[in-house]
């Protein structure tokens, strides 16, 4: 009497506590229990199985499992008392889980005993005692007591058979603003990058969030018999990020188990829908996964086990997936990792001996020789974490934000020059900003910034929409390398490809800085035609190695045309190539997780001659040939007489072929291939009717100075953009209907 459970979502929410589904908890230690039994001939409750959860937030699992014991008070008592252990190292949560796990116990023996193996500590920092190969023991977080040091230690002594719950989600804080941001691990990542990252293909890794920092802590805690059963993030099923922990975890553990329940919201169109609802009532915008890892001494090799939920599944139909049946009686299928590390969704085509567009190997490479790849350079789009800040329709506004933002940075500088700390928090600085990681590290050197209106240069925003950006090293959070390929007052040209599973892949053209988010959910990659070196003087960017592989394979002669193959020639074949609705079809499953890979097509000049056509047309859509839309203008009177503009609407019918641009004026005509140009999940049009839309900034200090964006003040070059990117998505649709029916 006077504990206070919390099971329910909103009462976890009100403790910063993201709700474990019920359904989740109970099937996580049924299978638990089902796999050490049928290892290990021994049952969760039994003696000498340690159990830990190192994240135990309001001890949602350590209640459940005393519920599963519930039955045999002799064993329950010995492991409550000795063998059951929990983590927490918020303070809120930690006093809740404390009083739930003994009401829980109580409520069970119908005695109330303290529960005496609850820790205080932040379990990624504990780290050495158990673990002495990995790291050493350093200052413990929850050294606040001595009760709660012995507890530690006591608990660090023991060998941990099976580590099971829900590890805190927190990937990319790109808001410092928020002062939820991930903590450094120097020891966990040092782990991280000597395995998951070391045996990674992927040019960049979020292998540090909180997700794989649990589990890599986890695999060097567990017992050489011994299970790991989470529910996290399910991106490292398949995503490409993760294909080195893939690799890893197969060496390291004898079984895996995976239900994979989906659920993806940062997905969008048709991949989005089939995601299905999410199990955590959205809670959590990421997949979710079930899992269990586990490692028996002496035997050799992995088996790895999978079983996804239907796709368009809702969250109700995903409950009653998960709690339907028992692991021992679930409908797996056996997985073979192929060479790379995938373990589903594996192609079965020719596409790993095509040639590479670009690799992390050719990019380093000192050698021309060694240059296997037909770029040199490639580059992720420019990262700014602050886009309301730093991009706008137009210099006058782009440069006000940019001298309230300096401004108020160089403010800090001044008020902070005496009480420089290493890691400022939120509350230390002024929040009328915007700011980051990069940002405070300047802010912490004492750095003073300065506007210059030469850094206002075009961008690409998303396809077919230019804005101007404030390109600086200062203000954009990572640059990559775009400024190899962009010099003031320097023409190149770019072509741009998608990378991720989220949506379909795309591929652009831009002369134009690009946007990571061009392709948004996907990341965007662009490789140049050429590049510069840090002196600005011009470099070749397709490599001699790929001249050599193209002038050997395609002599002069074979074709219809007995042109010379120049790298500007195949820089214009692979845009071609990337555009072959047959080669996407075919190696769908291949461009959802590594760059693309290009074949050698009969004749290397008509696909050439397409590409260069194509580049033309999506570089230069502003000067392209209208197409001629009807339009219809019907005045809005209730407007009118209150003094307002027409309400904006920008919706498009594409079974009328119109489009609805506010409440006086429709656009028609539009032919029925203009909706099939696809940049991933949304047309080209849809892609401008998506960013010209009235939206309030998320930013609050934008929002109050800054919001001045009406469609009503740019709408006749809405009308204009549209009529002529018409024209260049009937073109495009024309060019590679008629690739789809050419001999390869």
């Amino acid at each position: 009497e006077g504990f206070y459970k919390v099971y329910n979502p909103k009462a976890a929410d009100r403790l910063g506590v993201v709700y474990t589904p019920n359904e989740i908890v109970r099937f996580m230690i049924e299978s638990a229990d089902w796999l050490c039994q049928r290892h290990f001939g021994r049952n969760l409750i039994d003696q000498d199985v340690e159990i830990l959860d190192p994240a135990t937030g309001t001890g949602t699992f350590v209640c459940e499992l005393l519920e599963h014991f519930r039955g045999q008070p002799a064993k329950l008592k010995y492991k409550y008392r000795e063998e059951l252990h929990a983590n927490e190292v918020a303070i809120l949560p930690y006093y809740v889980a404390n009083l739930n796990i003994e009401a829980t116990y109580a409520a069970i023996t119908g005695e109330y005993e303290e529960f005496p193996n609850l820790c205080f500590v932040d379990t990624l920092d504990n780290v050495g005692l158990h673990t002495a190969a990995f790291g050493t023991q350093g200052k413990l977080f929850g050294s606040v007591t001595e009760e709660n040091v012995a507890r530690i230690r006591r608990q660090n002594a023991r060998k941990i058979s099976v580590i099971l719950g829900n590890p805190p989600y927190n990937a990319n804080q790109l808001n410092e603003n928020e002062n939820n941001k991930n903590r450094e691990y120097p020891e966990i990542d040092r782990r991280i990058k000597a395995t998951y990252i070391a045996e990674s293909t992927a040019q960049k890794t979020k292998l540090y969030d909180m997700y794989s920092r649990f589990l890599r802590w986890a695999s060097d805690r567990a017992a050489k018999n011994g299970i790991i059963a989470f529910v996290s993030n399910s991106s490292f099923i398949d995503s490409r990020t993760f294909d080195g922990f893939r690799k890893v975890v197969a060496k390291e553990f004898n079984e895996i188990w995976i239900i994979d329940l989906k659920g993806d919201a940062r997905t969008s169109g048709e991949r989005r829908r089939r995601e299905g609802g999410n199990l955590f009532d959205n809670q959590i915008r990421v997949g979710v996964a079930v899992y269990f890892f586990l490692r028996k001494a002496g035997q050799k090799g992995c088996r790895i086990f999978y079983e996804a939920v239907r796709d368009y599944a809702k969250a109700d139909e995903k409950r009653e997936f998960l709690s339907a049946r028992p692991i021992a009686n679930r409908r797996f299928e056996e997985v073979r990792p192929d060479a790379k590390g995938n373990w589903i969704n594996q192609p079965s085509n020719d596409f790993d001996s095509l040639i590479p567009i670009a690799s992390k190997e050719a990019k380093a490479a000192k050698k021309r020789g060694q240059e296997n790849a037909i770029f040199k350079l490639y580059s992720l789009g420019v990262v700014t974490n602050r886009d309301e800040w730093v991009y706008a329709a137009d210099d006058r506004t782009l440069l006000a934000k940019i001298r309230l933002l300096v401004g108020t940075y160089n403010k800090e500088v001044g008020r902070l020059k005496s009480q420089v700390k290493t890691d400022l928090a939120a509350e230390d600085l002024d929040s009328s900003i915007k700011w980051t990681r990069a940002v405070k590290r300047d802010l912490v050197r004492g750095i003073r910034y300065e506007v210059d209106p030469e850094l206002v240069v075009d961008a690409m925003y998303r396809p077919f929409v230019r804005a101007r950006l404030y390109f600086s090293r200062q203000v954009n959070e990572m640059q990559n390398q775009t400024p190899a390929f962009f010099r003031p007052n320097v023409p190149n040209r770019c072509l741009l490809f998608s990378t991720g599973k989220r949506s379909e892949f795309a591929c652009f053209a831009s002369d134009v800085v690009p946007c990571l988010d061009n392709f948004i959910p996907n990341a965007c990659q662009l490789a140049g035609l050429v590049c510069f070196d840090t002196s600005g003087r011009e470099l070749e960017n397709v490599t001699d190695w790929a001249l050599d592989r193209f002038k050997k394979h395609y002599p002069l002669g074979r074709g219809k045309r007995d042109r010379p193959i120049t790298k500007e020639a195949i820089f214009h074949y692979v845009y071609g190539v990337l555009h072959d609705p047959v080669y996407r079809e075919k190696y769908a499953q291949n461009l959802r997780r590594d760059f693309p890979r290009i074949p050698f097509y009969f004749d290397f000049w008509q696909w050439a001659d397409w590409g260069q056509t194509l580049m033309g047309l999506h570089i230069g859509y502003e000067t392209v040939e209208p197409w001629p839309l009807r339009r219809v203008d019907v005045p809005d009177e209730k407007a009118k007489s209150a003094g307002q503009t027409p309400k904006a609407m920008l919706k498009a019918d594409k079974d009328a072929g119109s489009i609805a641009l506010d409440s006086e004026t429709v656009l028609s005509g539009i032919p029925s291939e203009a909706w099939d140009y696809q940049l991933g999940n949304r047309s080209a049009l849809e892609w401008i009717l998506d960013q010209y839309k009235e939206k309030k900034p998320k930013d609050p200090t934008i929002r109050a100075k800054f919001d001045t964006y009406r469609f009503a003040d740019y709408k006749e070059k809405v009308i204009d953009l549209l009529t002529r990117v018409t024209a260049v998505s009937v073109a495009t649709v024309r060019i590679t209907r008629t690739m789809r029916a050419t001999a390869r």
